[in-house]
């Protein structure tokens, strides 16, 4: 993208294995969400034994985990997993640990929405707002954004105690399971770290592009691409120190920060020029964020730009449509499709001398720029 226009057609996100795989990547989309379906339907189940009230509670922590979403997390484990494991080997017995990752993207959307005070994910109300209209439905006493704010806090710890659970059922050696729950623990640390730092930068003056970078880095490459890799490779047995310092360890990271970071570029793109219809979510949400887009588009903009930008920012109800032409003016959208194609060629250049498939390595290559140029 080395222009100013964003256009992307939504990818697939089940690329085919590499030849000779017994388990192809194509389904694994339909197996992991097998998998989440019936560990949430049975774990939903005997908490309702328990006590039916906690039905609103339970019926959100359903629609977080089950109601849509790409899976990328589990796909790049398979793609770790599957470059040590080799092309033979049976992908079900790893499938509990692939799909506990979705478990824990659950709880960072959760959580992360509560956060962002955001109304809508995937195209339906968050679990905060879904539980708050639950409150008044029920006409429950007190103050229903606070019972919807609590809940959700409770959905998203459901998700984080459930992904461990799950990870627990995967039938590999204990060595493996301790290997890959190192990369799993670094992953939730990281990702904790850089959603503080971005609710930090909701609340101060100035925002480096650096930290920014920083913050994508953390919140977003560690967990969708870097540690993943990780996590599954150590999945197969590799070990996971040793692996981390190896010639595909050292480019799984590299290649995982690059694809990350393009991840983390492409979202400030559609949270400005994203189709609500496919992204699920309105234009303009994160506009009170310091994204890598804005910083841009304040330091290409002329001092007139920057008025206006100022002023549209400040403004109680942006015109968000003003504003996305603005930022193209300022060349800021041109300059990030431009680091997102960077990142697109640094991930291929991680994989070009990796000792890996050829499978493995065409099919990571292709997921990196389905991931940049994703639209939703």
């Amino acid at each position: 993208m080395a222009n100013d226009t964003f256009s992307a057609t939504a990818p697939s996100f089940t690329l085919p294995a590499g030849p000779g795989s017994v388990d192809h990547a194509a389904d694994l989309h339909q197996r992991v969400e097998a998998t989440l379906s019936d560990f949430v339907l049975a774990e939903t189940a005997a908490l309702l034994d328990v006590d039916h009230a906690l039905e609103p509670l339970l019926a959100a922590t359903r629609d977080a985990v089950l109601g849509g979403g790409k899976r990328l997390r589990p796909l790049f484990a398979y793609w770790g997993w599957r470059s040590v494991a080799g092309p033979d080997a049976p992908v079900q017995p790893v499938l509990p640990a692939l799909a506990a990752l979705e478990l824990l993207h659950a709880f960072a959307l959760v959580h992360d929405d509560v956060m962002d005070r955001s109304a809508t994910r995937r195209g339906r109300p968050t679990a905060h707002r879904a539980l708050a209209a639950a409150h008044v439905g029920q006409r429950l006493r007190g103050d229903a954004e606070r019972f919807g704010d609590a809940g959700a806090i409770l959905v998203g710890d459901l998700c984080l105690v459930w992904a461990d659970r799950l990870m627990g059922r995967a039938k590999v050696h204990a060595a493996a399971l301790a290997g890959a729950r190192a990369a799993y623990d670094r992953m939730r640390v990281e990702a904790i770290a850089g959603q503080f730092l971005d609710v930090l930068g909701d609340h101060v003056p100035t925002w480096s592009p650096e930290r920014a970078l920083r913050t994508a880095r953390l919140k977003t490459a560690g967990y969708t691409a870097t540690w993943p890799l990780h996590y599954g490779a150590a999945l197969a047995g590799a070990p996971s120190a040793t692996f981390a310092r190896g010639p595909l360890g050292r480019a799984y990271t590299r290649y995982g920060l690059a694809v990350g970071e393009a991840f983390q570029l492409c979202d400030d793109l559609l949270g400005l020029y994203g189709e609500p219809a496919v992204t699920g979510k309105p234009v303009g949400d994160d506009l009170g964020k310091p994204t890598m887009l804005l910083l841009l588009a304040r330091a290409q903009a002329s001092a007139a730009q920057c008025d206006e930008l100022d002023k549209l920012l400040a403004a109680e109800q942006p015109d968000v449509a003003r504003l996305g032409e603005l930022v193209r003016e300022t060349g800021a959208a041109s300059t990030l499709g431009d680091m997102i194609a960077e990142r697109v060629a640094d991930a291929h250049g991680a994989l070009a001398d990796a000792p890996v498939d050829p499978g493995v390595q065409a099919a990571l290559g292709a997921l990196a720029a389905a991931v940049a140029w994703r639209a939703a």
